[in-house]
């Protein structure tokens, strides 16, 4: 399945951003890319977004493992048939997985990207593709999926007397 090769390669590059950013960012470093607007920094963050719950490793690692099975058994089952539904959890389980690598043999998720403008969380690759995911994820369900699924089903026959 097409989807299952993409969710490798987005969790390669994921963790390609990462090494990089630990190889050439001293930790607690911050290297401008866009000035006043964007940096590259590197920090660890034991916690979830924003930090929430730090030191809550295993909590995390135990509850993303699940999320990934179920997300899985979702995508090759194929309980999602159309696309961007299947794509947008594409894009979530690959963050998902991203940060559970990080969180399962560092203990913590390596962010690096700072936004300067304002005071917001450091965050990765990863997060960047839950949030895009679970935002498009949110656009299929809240608004497309009915729709969506009404199209699959066959039209009735009304020439047919059964």
């Amino acid at each position: 399945m097409i989807e299952t090769v993409v969710i490798l390669l987005l969790v390669g590059l994921d963790q390609l951003v990462k090494y990089l950013v630990r190889v050439h960012i001293p930790l607690g470093g911050q290297v401008p890319m866009i000035p006043h607007v964007l940096g590259l920094a590197h920090i660890h963050n034991t916690g979830a977004a924003f930090s929430m719950l730090s030191g809550a490793r295993w909590f995390f690692v135990v509850l993303t493992v699940a999320f990934v099975v179920f997300a899985m058994w979702v995508l090759l089952a194929r309980k999602i048939t159309h696309p961007f539904g299947r794509w947008t959890l594409a894009l979530i389980v690959a963050g998902a997985v991203g940060n559970l690598i990080d969180r399962a043999l560092n203990g913590y998720v390596v962010d690096m990207f700072e936004v300067l403008f304002m005071n917001f969380a450091i965050f990765n690759v990863a997060d960047i593709f839950v949030v895009v995911g679970g935002i498009g994820f949110c656009i299929y369900f809240g608004f497309l999926h009915d729709k969506l699924k009404a199209k699959e089903k066959p039209e009735e026959n009304h020439d047919d007397p059964l």
